[in-house]
């Protein structure tokens, strides 16, 4: 596959555009079920992007939208054709959050809360072992396996001599304390953090145990942001059997507004680090 074809995100501006071609049309996601005899779990999944979509699909939406000019039929059928390819990490087999993964490879910036351990993109190879084999017990060796290479293959984002991810992470300060893996895997994980916190393009927050009741008490989230304006935010909230996207701007406002909260309740960059140091040295002893 191309370096710059990515096909997740290939689809979610290909489901976009659909949906505004159908809503110039003036028409509703019950009306095109019926002229093109689909089910509406269809239709909804292919404007939201969550499923691939074929040039044939393409083409009898352009009939149905009556599209008169061919150079837009062309495009959308060559966009069509893009996300039917593979990015990297379908090498890997069935990954469960490979929607993610496409849109965190073409994300310019990524801000994350996380309460209960380090995120993955920060993780150690032995920290996201301990973890991975510990949050999935009845795995088979291979594919916790799997899940730990993919999880350092996502880390190329912020290593990236060009263009790497914008970062922004906020800690819970359990995060810190909670011992996975041993005390030797927790104090070089932290020293890690501090180490990777010092990159200019990322940033470590924690938020300390003090702060009580707090905006992010309702658990882990992500916030995406892309540098093409055609991509809105994403806000990705992981679950265990199945995760979700939110892309609607009122529920992406809401939760950022709750990310500044979070912010702002959080340890500034120094204080966060100094707190981390002393935490990495106590496993020291």
């Amino acid at each position: 596959m191309a370096s710059n074809v990515n096909p997740t995100v290939r689809r979610r501006r290909l489901g976009q555009e659909l949906r505004r071609l159908r809503e110039l049309k003036g028409m509703t996601a019950e009306e095109v079920v019926e002229r093109l005899l689909v089910s509406q779990s269809k239709i909804s999944r292919l404007e939201n992007g969550r499923r691939s979509i074929s040039q044939r699909d393409v083409r009898d939406l352009c009939g149905v939208y009556e599209v008169e000019d061919q150079r837009i039929v062309d495009s959308l059928m060559q966009m069509a054709k893009d996300s039917r390819q593979q990015g990297w990490w379908h090498a890997f087999g069935d990954i469960p959050y490979s929607v993610y993964i496409g849109l965190e490879t073409d994300a310019e910036s990524l801000r994350v809360y996380e309460p209960q351990i380090i995120t993955g993109l920060l993780q150690t190879r032995a920290h996201a072992e301990a973890i991975i084999r510990g949050g999935s017990p009845e795995a088979s060796e291979a594919d916790n396996d799997k899940r730990v290479e993919v999880r350092l293959r996502r880390q190329g984002r912020i290593t990236a001599d060009t263009d790497p991810l914008r970062l922004w992470v906020v800690l819970d300060e359990a995060s810190l304390h909670r011992v996975v893996g041993s005390r030797p895997v927790m104090r070089e994980q932290l020293e890690h953090l501090i180490e990777m916190s010092q990159l200019p393009h990322i940033t470590v927050q924690v938020l300390p145990f003090e702060v009580g009741a707090h905006a992010g008490i309702n658990g882990q989230y992500s916030i995406l942001e892309f540098a093409d304006a055609a991509d809105s935010s994403v806000v990705y909230i992981e679950g265990v059997t199945s995760d979700l996207y939110l892309e609607k701007p009122l529920d992406v406002q809401k939760y950022t507004v709750m990310y500044e909260h979070l912010r702002a309740q959080s340890l500034n960059v120094d204080q966060s680090r100094q707190l981390i140091e002393r935490v990495a040295k106590e496993y020291a002893r």
